[in-house]
């Protein structure tokens, strides 16, 4: 006997079931549902067996599979596997030295990386996305990956899909699915049956993941989560992923010339020590370590713990970040893009008059509006709620008749009433459409206005006394919507086509002031070289006014329509020079942000509603804020915490520390090892012995990795976050070949000092070499993290810490009783000197060479 409420079919037949030719009692009973939901006994047993609603089929990385990834490296595998062949052949104490320097530098890379992914992914779910369903009978929100088939959710304007589904009731319910069908505009959604042979755009009763409610509402019945939805199979066709950003593909170009360039030299070194009938099992170990040191195995790790230490600062700035690799972008963004309410205004919307076609208070213009306010299924908004506050009627159930969705074309909004609730004329018809918008949208299908409860013809003259009192009001600063109503017949549905020959009752009056800061924090932005422009619905007087209240003295603005007459090349040259971008819509929208993209801007943009989705795809650095849309949180790389240009400049900062963190690792890893290629293979060429002992090289590896996984918490100089900073391959090729080929340099001064100054012996070469090695990789980072003399730049007491162990211990090891074991011996206070001399003049070459380089070489970086 069945379970109640349990399938009747396995899950993963489920795909194949063609549930919009189902009646929804058919449906319910496969599914093991009812109209009430679920229990949440059986949603959590559905849970556990078919597994979360999500897209991600790659298996969670768990902290044994993280550790394993240390070792993914073909030269680490190769190196472990030469080393137990050496300890078969030759030598076990050097193979289990070499095996734990190993094992403690992959520990290392392990523990912090662990700890940084964890505590990114834990910032991460505070913005997960969240879906209504009934369970029980019972309004519920939860995460959208706890929703599981058989569930029954409730849909509104704005709402991600979050999984496929059949509907089950529908109003004025229009689906964005271009994602997964292409089509242009929003599709209407009804409940019914259709054939079992139907195409994905055919299927006008079935909901899919991945789309988005573009307006009205409804009500579902899941059939598939996760990779069994139609766009989960897509996904996993394609492996879908994000695209690089740009600082990620620099990283990978740099990685890729540095192994393969580092690849060829070692195998180089390696035939060179054959030849000079060095021992070939050492000269392999030598050459398989050498390259251990010098490939920039650190940088993923680096990287990955930079931007997780970023994100949790960021967070505590109010900023969550929702995709790690843009934080760069974050850092490098030039231009903002966004709207003014909320940003620049206070955000609190008041009805501040509801004024007849004489500019005097109106009850009438007052219910019409608030009847349409009140009654709407469509998109929440901040000026309905504000109607809506006006008054407290008692509406009838059956008030409501039909509604015509406001659309971003028609910029209307229709209500059909029954006209005991509302009635604007002595006609025998027994309903009143009442339409609410934009101002010159609703005037545009009137033919008539109220004038002191009279109905008059709307001639020129009283339109022009209409548009004159609009632009004077919108001048001040108001945004003016306008309210229209007509007689009409009853009937089962009304479509935008009835919206025609209507009476202009009046005005609606809004005003949402400035904040009084944000002048100041535009200018700031300005000074971090982050200009501000605005993308705003409203007319161009309102959008003016703002701008100069803010500060900004004469704005050059631009309307959607002279958009629209622009060829491209035009508008990439106005877009430029335009700093208000007014009475746009969505498409207008993303057109400005790939135009600033196309002429090689790091274009943000911040956007919290339905329509700014389009805009928000297309920007580099995509921001929105906690209470936005579904849409439009799910498009963001970055949700603020609260909508505030003071939050953002904090984030904008924080987005250029680790940016800059990032890169002084890039820039000490390419010159060191630069440096330490050329010192090995001169070496090689004319000692008797190998340079460095395999074990000495990785121990030396190990070492100087520990003051470099402390460069996530290093301090950043105010002058580096001053202005954006973008990936530039060219000039760290440029800081490679000078600090590199200066490090080579004093290496040799210390092999000229050991060999022909002292005559030592191989293992007093090995460790005075060592010791320089450390100290000054070590020494060097304090130069080279900073552009400023190392004095005036402060480094975190973190990396001083660990910079001052790992030079004591490589002070302190050859004396110690390890020594023998690692092949060191006790070096004669002169040769220490000699060594410690030769790393305080490196230590000041480096600073006086950073100088001349950013003075000549930089081009201004």
């Amino acid at each position: 006997m069945k379970k109640p409420g349990a399938l009747t079919i396995p899950e993963s037949k489920i795909g194949s079931m063609v549930f919009w030719q189902q009646s929804p009692e058919k449906n319910f009973e496969v599914l093991g549902s009812k109209p009430a939901g679920l229990s949440e006994n059986e949603a959590a047993s559905r849970l556990n067996t078919i597994g979360f609603n999500s897209l991600d089929t790659r298996r969670k990385t768990t902290p044994l599979g993280l550790f394993f990834n240390q070792f993914k490296s073909p030269i680490i595998l190769i190196l472990l596997a030469a080393t137990i062949v050496s300890a078969f052949v030759q030598d076990w104490t050097d193979a289990v030295i070499i095996l734990v320097i190993v094992m403690g530098s992959a520990i290392l890379s392990f523990s912090q990386e662990y700890n940084a992914s964890n505590a990114a992914r834990k910032l991460r779910q505070q913005v997960t996305l969240k879906a209504k369903v009934l369970r029980e009978g019972k309004e519920m929100i939860i995460p959208a990956e706890y929703i599981v088939p058989g569930d029954v959710v409730l849909l509104a304007a704005g709402s991600l899909i979050p999984a496929d589904g059949i509907l089950l009731e529908a109003k004025d319910l229009f689906v964005n699915q271009a994602v997964l069908t292409g089509e242009t505009f929003p599709v209407e959604k009804k409940p019914g049956i259709i054939s079992a042979g139907a195409s994905l755009e055919e299927r006008t009763n079935c909901i899919f993941m991945g789309t988005n409610v573009r307006s009205g509402s409804g009500k579902a019945l899941i059939f598939a989560t996760g990779v069994h939805t139609n766009f989960g199979k897509i996904a996993k066709r394609l492996t879908l992923r994000p695209p690089e950003t740009e600082f990620e593909r620099g990283i990978h170009r740099l990685g890729y010339l540095l192994t393969e360039v580092m690849f060829v030299l070692v195998v180089s070194i390696f035939a060179l020590n054959v030849f000079f009938q060095k021992p070939i099992l050492d000269a392999l170990l030598f050459s398989i370590a050498l390259a251990v040191g010098l490939t920039p195995q650190l940088l993923p790790a680096i990287i990955n713990i930079n931007l997780s230490k970023g994100s949790q600062t960021m967070a505590a700035k109010g900023v969550i970040v929702r995709r790690l690799a843009s934080i760069e972008n974050f850092g490098s963004m030039d231009i903002l893009c966004t709207d003014k309410t909320g940003t620049l205004t206070l955000g609190v919307i008041k009805l501040d008059g509801a004024l007849d076609t004489n500019g005097i208070p109106s009850d009438i213009v007052l219910h019409a509006s608030w009847l349409n306010a009140t009654l709407q299924s469509g998109m929440a908004n901040p000026l309905d709620e504000a109607i809506q506050k006006s008054g407290s009627l008692v509406i009838r159930e059956d008030a409501k008749v039909d509604e015509i969705p406001y659309d971003f074309v028609r910029k209307r909004l229709g209500i059909v009433v029954n006209e005991s609730e509302f009635s604007i004329s002595s006609s025998k018809s027994n309903c009143t459409l009442i339409s609410k918008g934009a101002f010159e949208n609703v005037l545009e299908v009137c033919n008539q206005l109220l004038i002191e409860r009279q109905v008059l013809p709307l001639d020129d003259a009283s339109r022009e006394a209409l548009v004159q009192r609009y632009e004077d009001w919108s001048s001040k600063g108001y945004r003016v919507l306008g309210v229209a109503a007509k007689s009409v017949e009853k009937k089962e549905r009304y479509e935008r086509e009835d919206e025609e020959e209507m009476i202009f009752l009046g005005f609606l009056l809004f005003f949402d002031p400035p904040k009084p800061d944000v002048h100041d924090t535009i200018m700031r932005l300005e000074k971090l070289g982050v200009k501000l422009k605005i993308i705003t619905g409203d007319n161009r007087l309102v959008a003016t006014n703002i701008a100069n209240s803010i500060g900004l003295a004469n704005p050059k603005v631009m309307t959607g329509s002279e958009l629209d007459n622009l060829h491209n090349e035009a508008i990439w040259h106005s877009v430029e020079q335009t700093d208000i971008f007014a009475e746009v819509d969505p498409a207008q929208k993303e057109r400005i942000i790939l135009a600033l993209k196309k002429i090689g801007h790091v274009v943000g943009y911040m956007g919290d509603g339905i329509n700014d989705a389009p805009s928000l795809h297309s920007a580099d650095v995509s921001i929105s804020v906690e209470n936005a849309v579904d849409v439009a949180k799910e498009a963001a790389d970055f949700v603020l915490l609260k909508q505030d240009l003071d939050i953002l400049e904090q984030g904008i900062l924080q987005g250029r520390r680790t940016f800059a963190n990032t890169l002084k690792y890039v820039f000490m890893a390419t010159s060191a090892n630069f440096g330490n290629m050329f010192s090995v293979a001169g070496a090689s060429l004319f000692l008797p012995f190998l340079p460095m002992l395999p074990k000495q090289i990785l121990l030396i590896n190990f070492l100087t990795d520990l003051p470099e996984m402390a460069i996530a918490g290093d301090q950043v100089d105010d002058v580096f976050v001053q202005k954006p900073h973008r990936w530039d391959v060219a000039f760290i090729r440029r800081f490679m070949l000078i600090f590199g080929s200066l490090s080579s340099l004093f290496d040799f001064a210390t092999f000229a000092a050991l060999l022909w100054g002292f005559k030592a012996s191989q293992e007093t070469f090995h460790t005075g070499w060592f010791i320089e090695s450390v100290l000054s990789a070590s020494l060097v980072v304090f130069a080279v993290r900073t552009r400023l003399p190392f004095h005036k730049s402060h480094p975190s007491r973190i990396m001083i810490f660990f910079t001052a162990l790992v030079g004591l211990a490589a002070l302190l090891l050859p004396y110690s009783p390890l020594a023998r074991l690692m092949g060191f011996t006790a070096l004669p206070p002169l040769t220490l000197v000699i060594i410690l001399i030769i790393i305080v003049i490196y230590f000041f070459s480096a600073e006086l060479a950073k100088h001349w380089f950013y003075r000549k070489l930089s081009n201004n970086d």
